[in-house]
């Protein structure tokens, strides 16, 4: 018994915190929330709603603004993942009769039956399985359902179609009748733990002036106070009334900050949106289809120029500052370019590892501990040539480098494949001095193994601070060209170049 009523304590302060994530967002005059809620709504989809100003509203797969977002929230314990199947269960939801789908059904055919408007979304701290057709169909750029990829023309013996087959038998409607649905629907993966939910709070109760709950604190009186409103009816707030609310329990204890919080953005994370969190944000959203450009021209003719312009202005203004790079590899290196070493700039980067930490450089102490560069030359050819790096950080890309070198013969006769010792890992990177010093010694790996007059061409899985802090030093590196790898499949799942580097002719901002 003292187990299960942990359980749903936890449970409780999970949504809690999802809630003040989005409530302190009506403190902000510049966001577009018009109101935020709780335990009201659609049933199954009433744990937190937020509506949006008149055209203000986060933009839906279609770029169509959305007027309404209804959140529910799934807490689990334990680590655990779900699948497409599980949608359709009870169970998953701790329901005994109808499931997260037909609940989703109901939602939409009364909120949004046109299938635009409003989105429903779970927020769960599970994972999508892997291996199950569901990861290819969420999109990465907003959480929402991909449409086209459940409905990609295949028939029911299809991947899609199976999974087609089983919601529509499930539900008893039609494909025009599912497709309405799906197009409404999001699934985001919040694996955050608590501690780290009330951490994501600490920055926002800041920046509004409000009292923090201080570490030491095992209790988050927050959570308490979302629970106390619901029992007095306080359940709908817009800017005016929750300002009030959080003045009458004494949050307020400082003047609200103007912080200098920036954020690039490639591709939309589901759950933690940079609108919240920063002063300026750079969207390249409208770039990418997923994580695959659109037109790969706009590397160098519309991305760069402006990641160079809004990074040179920020810089400009503040002496210190803080980046979120939300960004494809390549943005990261690009950044890091622009504001390299001799930039006279302290900048902090926001680096989601398995939660989210600042990393900046001499943020720790040196530890000898840490892993160092293991790196292995392999000649491709014996001909002079280019010079290949596989950086592999995270997970081991050489396989994949080397594939991709053969099948393109790309002029390359040296590849350095740099693997930290004990292996790649999310955990490869210790801190902002860690990755300071990895950055330090791959360029004098690099410039040693390189020829004179040669390209470089560079392969990167690393976390964005890493490859932010090897961009730094592209002037060390001479020419260049990145690459990026084909996560979704749709174009032949290997690499392609995206930008090339320095770009000498083109002033900045285009």
């Amino acid at each position: 018994m003292t187990q299960a009523v942990a359980v749903i304590r936890d449970g409780h302060a999970y949504q809690a915190r999802q809630f003040w994530l989005k409530a302190l967002r009506l403190l902000d005059p510049h966001s577009g929330i018009a109101k935020v809620g709780f335990e009201s709504g659609p049933k199954g989809f009433d744990d937190i709603w937020v509506e949006y100003e008149n055209a203000c509203g986060r933009q839906d797969h279609r770029g169509a603004s959305l007027k309404r977002e209804h959140y529910q929230c799934k807490w689990h314990v334990g680590i655990g993942d779900f699948s497409y199947e599980d949608l359709i269960e009870p169970d998953f939801i701790n329901a005994s009769s109808y499931s997260l789908l037909e609940r989703a059904l109901n939602a939409q055919r009364v909120h949004a039956p046109a299938g635009i408007g409003s989105s429903f979304r779970l927020v769960t701290n599970w994972q999508i399985r892997y291996g199950d057709p569901l990861r290819r169909m969420i999109s990465s750029r907003n959480g929402f359902l991909r449409v086209d990829r459940l409905f990609d023309g295949t028939t029911d013996a299809s991947i899609a179609g199976k999974v087609r087959k089983s919601w529509r038998d499930h539900l008893g409607v039609s494909d025009t009748e599912l497709q309405l649905l799906t197009q409404t629907l999001g699934l985001g993966v919040d694996s955050r733990s608590l501690l780290d939910l009330r951490d994501s709070l600490d920055p926002l109760l800041e920046l509004r002036g409000m009292r923090r709950v201080p570490d030491a604190e095992s209790t988050c009186w927050y959570d308490d106070l979302t629970f106390q409103w619901l029992a007095m009816g306080r359940i709908e707030f817009d800017r005016n009334s929750f300002r009030d609310a959080c003045h009458q329990q004494k949050l307020f204890e400082a003047p609200p900050k103007s912080h200098i919080v920036f954020g690039v953005k490639s591709f939309e994370h589901p759950i933690d949106a940079l609108q919240d969190r920063c002063v300026e944000v750079l969207d390249l959203v409208q770039h990418f289809d997923d994580r695959q450009i659109r037109d790969d021209a706009d590397w160098e003719m519309e991305i760069y120029p402006r990641l160079q312009k809004f990074l040179i202005d920020a810089a400009a203004a503040n002496e210190h500052l803080r980046l979120i790079l939300d960004t494809h590899a390549t943005l990261a290196f690009a950044a890091g370019a622009v504001l390299n070493i001799k930039a006279g700039r302290r900048v902090e980067l926001e680096q989601r590892v398995l939660n989210r930490v600042v990393w900046a450089a001499g943020d720790t102490e040196v530890n000898p501990a840490w892993p160092k560069w293991e790196v292995a030359r392999e000649c491709l050819r014996g001909a002079p040539g280019d010079l290949a790096v596989a950086v592999s950080l995270t997970h081991d890309i050489s396989k994949d480098v080397k594939s991709y070198i053969d099948a393109t013969g790309l002029p390359v006769s040296e590849l350095l494949v740099a693997t930290p010792r004990g292996g790649p890992s999310a955990k490869a990177v210790a801190s902002g001095t860690h990755a300071f010093a990895l950055a330090e010694g791959l360029t004098q790996e690099i410039r040693v193994a390189r020829t004179k007059g040669s390209r470089l061409h560079l392969f990167i899985a690393a976390p964005n601070s890493f490859t932010f802090m090897l961009g730094q030093r592209q002037l060390a590196l001479g020419d260049l060209v990145i690459y990026e790898f084909d996560f979704e499949g749709t174009n032949g799942g290997s690499y392609a170049p995206s930008l090339s580097l320095p770009m000498k002719s083109r002033p900045a901002g285009g």
